[in-house]
């Protein structure tokens, strides 16, 4: 993989072409985003209220089940069967979304929860890929 190292500025001012100048590194996107190829998984972001540690509809997430779940990580978890992305609040035993539009949820004895990993990142698409679709269906 060549990386071309890009500066963009929000504003379009004009500068020097990125490719003029390349380094070519011996790092791969899986380098990159995975660490622990064997215990991650990759899932699909559905909705707004994680909007707030910047996750959006449809973003990609990295998801490592090898790592141990600290106070205020963002995970996915199964909660009375369906799989959400929250913050974990490990002190009040609650699942908060990163919007204050919806409200913590307090996990309880009575409900089937388990953690499936914690995201380390997310990816946004800015433009459909069939492959993620059709891994939807």
């Amino acid at each position: 993989m060549k990386i071309i190292p890009i500066y963009a500025e929000a504003g379009i001012t004009g500068f020097e072409s990125p490719a003029a100048e390349y380094k070519e590194l011996g790092l791969s996107l899986d380098q990159l985003l995975i660490n622990h190829p064997d215990a991650t998984f990759i899932g699909q972001a559905s909705g707004d209220s994680m909007q707030g540690v910047g996750i959006y509809d449809g973003d990609i997430l990295i998801v490592d089940r090898s790592l141990n779940c600290k106070n205020g990580d963002v995970i996915v978890a199964n909660y009375n069967g369906c799989f959400v992305c929250k913050i974990l609040d490990k002190v009040q035993a609650r699942l908060v979304s990163a919007s204050s539009t919806h409200s913590p949820v307090t996990i309880t004895r009575g409900d089937d929860f388990q953690i499936e990993g914690v995201v380390t990142r997310s990816i946004r698409l800015h433009q459909q890929a069939p492959e993620i679709i059709a891994c939807m269906l």
